[in-house]
């Protein structure tokens, strides 16, 4: 079932291991069964540490529980963790064989100290990019405090229950048989959730921090650059972010970056991460930013935080990026994770067979309605614009597919539900005013991004769009106050321009210091210079 490569690959990182790892997998006949029985049997085979019994009496076959001898571990695969779930899989094999974790010392203390009774179930599809990050957290979480237990479900291989629950959105985790959260979150969030104190001391941790040189605001492609830039001319450097790796997060697949053919999201912003942490640079992720304060007799910038804590700073880059833009019409909210989504690779194999709708009809859109095609019964694209406006392969692609209806000139105006889940849309007409009825098990929204400058209205100059103004230097309307990335002006939304203006907005920043203040790292800067 495994290529050789891979095999070979496992055998080594399951060297690591220091205790024995127990595998009992529950089965029936199916043929999924069987196919699980073949993957563990060649896992097995890898490693003498590992043990496999086949006579386990779960409820969800086929599925398969991890432990040690000695230990009070409950972490299990519901369905075969294939995909993108088979780091999954190799990671709870290392932690349940006694492997330490990467994750922060501090964040495993307080997974280890939680009290209380956690059962967690998570529904996930082998299709989604943010369900790894969701289903490795907690299978940790599951190895270092016996009060947690996880289940990781694959919803497409356990239909009736994704139905009988209604789970539209994956990720989908339920906590003591309650809705917990949905879409991806990392350790530290899901612990932050928890352990409600958390945030107060974090707030606290923040606020005593000293003046930084340069502060980074968003940890995206923009926010990475800007913040290695900073760091490399020996500055004291901060970055506040609300999620590191921001929009790249959400991407699929990454084939236009310069030098790298092919990447996925959730790869790159783990690397750009790493880079980051290779410099003296002060992370501070999970932070939202509510307000910014220009310079005032002090020469310091000051940005409030959600949490109450504040930052101060010589030269701040704004690089808070863009989130997915909303129809903002009746039943979008309402039925937001119910049926309605902005992630078709993560949601859509909850859809087999089912009648969707795709709302665009640019690259994303259509590249949509292309990948659906081949998962549900039918897709019908809608499109607010005379033709579609993606590239023409991509339209001949779409057009060749015999259950795709492409309507056109259609404005939606409502998204309808049953008040549990979406049950249709309703567009108008553009051209000859009429109002019509579609009936929908899902609709998929993709009609571009809006940026993330809401609470920076008033403060710094915005366009008509919400995008941040900035000069050719990337400075705005505020001293000292500098922007970067897809929450600017800068035209082409694409990851290697933010990139480029989060570099440029660094050295703009830089300049800007030694031209009115002499930064903190006054030797490095005379060495830099």
């Amino acid at each position: 079932m495994l290529e050789q490569d891979l095999k070979t690959q496992l055998a080594a990182y399951l060297e690591r291991v220091v205790r024995p790892i127990h595998i009992v997998a529950s089965l029936d006949d199916g043929a999924k069964s069987a196919e699980m029985r073949e993957l563990l049997e060649e896992i097995a085979s890898l490693s003498p540490q590992i043990e496999l019994a086949l006579d386990g009496d779960d409820a969800r076959r086929p599925s398969f529980a991890l432990g040690t001898p000695g230990h009070d571990i409950s972490l299990r695969f519901a369905g075969l963790p294939m995909g993108h779930e088979f780091t999954s899989l190799v990671l709870a094999l290392l932690q349940v064989g006694g492997h330490p974790s990467k994750a922060a010392a501090e964040t495993l203390e307080q997974v280890a100290a939680l009290e209380g009774d956690y059962n967690f179930e998570t529904y996930y599809s082998l299709s989604c990019q943010n369900c790894p990050d969701v289903v490795q957290a907690l299978n940790l979480a599951a190895v270092l405090n016996p009060n947690i237990r996880h289940v990781a479900i694959d919803g497409a291989l356990f239909q009736d229950e994704v139905e009988a629950r209604e789970v539209m959105s994956v990720p989908t985790v339920y906590l003591n048989g309650q809705v917990f959260d949905q879409g991806r979150m990392t350790l530290e969030q899901i612990v932050a959730k928890l352990d409600t104190g958390a945030a107060a001391r974090e707030a606290e941790k923040i606020a005593a921090k000293a003046p930084f040189d340069v502060l980074v605001v968003g940890g995206g492609p923009a926010g990475a650059a800007a913040a290695v830039y900073a760091a490399r001319k020996g500055i004291r450097t901060g970055v506040a972010s609300e999620r590191f790796g921001g929009q790249v997060l959400d991407t699929m697949s990454i084939e236009n970056f310069i030098s790298v053919p092919h990447t996925e999201g959730p790869r790159m912003a783990a690397q750009l991460e790493q880079h980051v942490r290779e410099y003296d640079v002060d992370i501070m992720d999970l932070q939202r930013a509510e307000q910014l304060i220009p310079a005032g007799a002090d020469g310091l910038v000051e940005l409030k935080l959600e949490n109450g804590a504040s930052l101060k700073s010589k030269a701040v880059i704004l690089a808070t990026g863009a989130r997915w833009r909303q129809m903002n019409v009746p039943g979008e909210n309402e039925y937001r994770n119910k049926g309605l989504a902005y992630c078709p690779h993560c949601d859509g194999p909850l859809f087999k067979g089912k009648h969707v709708a795709v709302i665009g009809g640019g690259n994303s859109g259509v590249e949509a309605a292309i990948d659906l095609a081949g998962i549900v019964a039918h897709v019908t694209l809608i499109e607010f614009d005379a033709s579609l406006r993606a590239d023409q392969v991509l339209q001949r692609k779409l057009r060749s597919l015999p259950n795709v209806t492409v309507l056109t000139s259609a404005q939606t105006t409502e998204v309808l539900g049953d008040g549990a889940k979406v049950t249709g849309l309703v567009y108008r007409d553009r051209v000859g005013g009429d109002s019509h009825r579609v009936v929908l098990d899902g609709v998929f929204v993709q009609i571009g991004l809006l940026p993330n400058t809401e609470w920076l209205k008033g403060t710094v100059d915005l366009s008509p769009r919400g995008e941040i103004m900035i000069d050719d230097r990337g400075q705005t309307s505020v001293p000292g106050v500098f922007a970067a990335g897809d929450c600017t002006t800068v035209p082409y939304k694409q990851i290697v321009v933010a990139m480029g203006e989060g570099s440029k907005a660094a050295l703009a920043a830089f300049d800007h210091l030694i031209r009115t203040s002499a930064p903190a790292a006054s030797s490095a800067v005379a060495e830099a210079v």
